[in-house]
């Protein structure tokens, strides 16, 4: 058989020269990194640590020096700071950074270990040496003798043992350091060395392979590329439906194989494209006859044929089916929406009249400037109806004044102010102080709602703060559930605390009762009942809550301005705060200034 140099063969010779190419570049990048790297190793584990230590023994000598020498000429107890340094210099300090040297000289030249052995044999002669002075010097007293502090004195000064074995010791350590420091050196610049070798192999490399990628690709181009090419553009012509108008030029390679099936192929679709266009115009009578037995695609057509003249019969039926059937629900689901249309008018009309009725519950503002002329009430309920209320009355020259909070919100809330409003007033016809009142109240509510059933399990019930105020006497009496009183006098704020019982928990085995607690007010007094929503209002930049004491805070800050105006900055200050975020619940100050 001839040679025949196909496409698989021409790629091949071209990709092998690249990989060999690469395999050269590869393996000495990967020698040069590789000891590089242990270069690296080398002065990260051994050059640069022994310098560091060489160093920190040098430091350490030095430092001994200093040490000995405060020792005689700082008069000084056993114990004190600059002697135990001293102390913890020999006893620790130094045998720890000699036990790290010596395991780094392990990889120092044969001179440079003797040099070290020689430097710890003065260093322990060295602190030999300052156990003498530390034995003629041991103590205050010892500095009274004379002679102790002559010997002592001698052998630190000039020409002392101390003096000329310290220098000695230093001034070996210095040479070790500066042999060390040039080994370092040295071991970079072989590394670098290594690095400018790689530089220079990649330039070459890089040169070459740029100049043999240009000639294989030209190579290419000419044998492979070009032809592709025109493949290419006949089989986009397909895509798009156009059929070329020559056939191709058949040649002996792959390429040539490649050209008589697409040539063959085109006769094909032209034929197909005919029948296709016969059956999409409904003519499925149009005969075809499939290129061969093993023609999928001939034998597919004819199926289809076959099929679609049928679906065309079943879809005509299904589509009269299914717009009947739409026009259907489409009637159903008209009828469905003007139900919920009229059900959500009817209940919204419902708690629309729920809240004229519990507004007609409401002390009108009339009453409230009547009984209380220097007060106000902010009143802000989260739904149409609100389970927030306040309530006033008077008795006995007293005028009676509470912030209700039942238990949750909307319908359910305004149920429960209702009935909550009727039981004070009913116990306020009985009972006069705020906490009998309380009690009362309690009680009725409980059996209302048979919190004390066997077995009840709800819920239900109020929070509240009820007051009294006498404005002959200017004697003020509260009690209250869960909801305390504020009093601020002399700017500061007094907190009287409420029990921490609900109204609606009474219980005839355990029957708890309410505090109540009398003040003697003054002039220039406020004093502010509430409920717990708008404390727990969100919002913010950080979206969190209020908070009790920035509303305290708050109450300082309107000390001075007349009722009306503390209502409004109250009123904005909470809405400014909440801005997108929605009401989490009812909201109720009320606020009293005694004039």
């Amino acid at each position: 058989m001839a040679f025949r140099f196909t496409i698989g063969k021409k790629i091949g010779t071209g990709f092998g020269v690249l990989l060999f190419c690469v395999v050269v570049v590869f393996y000495t990048t990967y020698q040069t990194l590789n000891a590089s790297i242990e270069i690296n190793e080398e002065i990260t584990t051994v050059n640069n640590p022994t310098v560091a230590s060489l160093e920190e023994l040098k430091l350490l000598t030095v430092r001994s020096k200093m040490l000995i020498s405060n020792w005689i000429y700082q008069q000084s107890q056993a114990d004190d700071p600059e002697k135990q340094k001293l102390n913890r210099i020999s006893s620790r300090d130094y045998p720890f950074l000699k036990k790290r040297i010596k395991e780094l000289a392990i990889h120092w030249s044969e001179k440079d270990r003797k040099k070290i052995k020689a430097v710890f044999v003065n260093l322990d002669e060295l602190f030999e040496l300052h156990e003498e002075v530390k034995m003629l010097l041991p103590d205050w007293v010892s500095y009274e003798d004379s002679q102790s502090k002559f010997l002592a004195n001698f052998m630190v000064g000039e020409g002392g043992d101390i003096n000329l074995k310290t220098n000695e010791i230093l001034f070996q350590l210095n040479d070790l350091i500066a042999n060390q420091k040039f080994q370092s050196d040295e071991v970079t610049a072989t590394m670098l060395t290594s690095f400018s070798f790689l530089k220079q192999l990649f330039r070459i490399l890089g040169i070459a392979l740029v100049v043999g990628g240009v000639l294989i690709a030209l190579f290419t181009t000419r044998t492979i590329v070009k032809p592709i090419y025109r493949l290419k553009h006949i089989l986009l012509d397909l895509s798009r439906g156009v059929f070329p108008t020559k056939k191709l030029k058949e040649r002996s390679d792959e390429i040539g194989e490649m050209t008589n099936a697409l040539n063959r192929l085109v006769l094909g679709l032209k034929s197909t494209k005919d029948f296709a266009n016969d059956v999409g115009s409904g003519q499925f009578s149009t005969n075809y006859e499939p290129l061969s037995s093993e023609d999928e695609l001939g034998h597919a057509l004819l199926k289809m044929r076959v099929d679609l003249a049928e679906n065309e019969r079943v879809l005509e039926q299904k589509v009269v089916e299914r717009t009947a059937e739409v026009v259907k629900q489409k009637e159903e689901i008209e009828v469905q929406n003007e139900k919920i249309s009229e059900l959500y008018t009817e209940v919204t009309d419902s708690i629309k009249y729920a809240k004229r009725l519990q507004e007609a519950i409401l002390p009108p503002d009339e009453l409230v400037k009547n009984i209380l002329p220097n007060s106000f009430v902010l009143y802000k309920p989260k739904d149409i109806v609100s389970g927030d209320f306040y309530w006033m009355g008077e008795k006995n020259g007293k005028t009676y004044f509470a912030a209700v909070d039942c238990t949750g919100h909307g319908v359910p809330g305004a149920f429960m102010s209702i009935v909550g409003y009727n039981a004070l007033n009913n116990a306020l016809t009985q009972f006069d102080t705020p906490a009998t009142i309380l009690d009362s109240l309690n009680k009725e509510i409980s059996q209302t709602l048979h919190r004390n059933s066997s077995g009840a399990t709800t819920k239900d019930g109020m929070d509240l703060a009820l007051c009294s105020y006498d404005a002959k006497t200017k004697k003020l009496e509260y009690a209250g559930a869960f909801n305390p009183l504020y009093l601020i006098r002399n700017n500061d704020v007094e907190q009287i605390k409420a029990d921490k019982f609900p109204i609606g928990s009474y219980f005839d085995d355990e029957p708890k009762t309410y505090t109540n607690h009398v003040i003697q007010l003054e002039k220039d007094d406020y004093i502010y009942v509430f409920s717990d929503g708008y404390a727990d209002q969100f919002g913010g930049p950080k979206g969190k809550k209020f908070m009790y004491k920035q509303f305290r805070d708050c109450l300082l800050g309107l000390v001075g301005k007349t009722m009306s105006k503390q209502r409004d900055h109250l009123d904005s200050t909470v809405e400014t705060w909440k801005g997108p975020l929605e009401q989490v619940d009812d909201i109720l100050v009320i606020g009293m200034h005694i004039s």
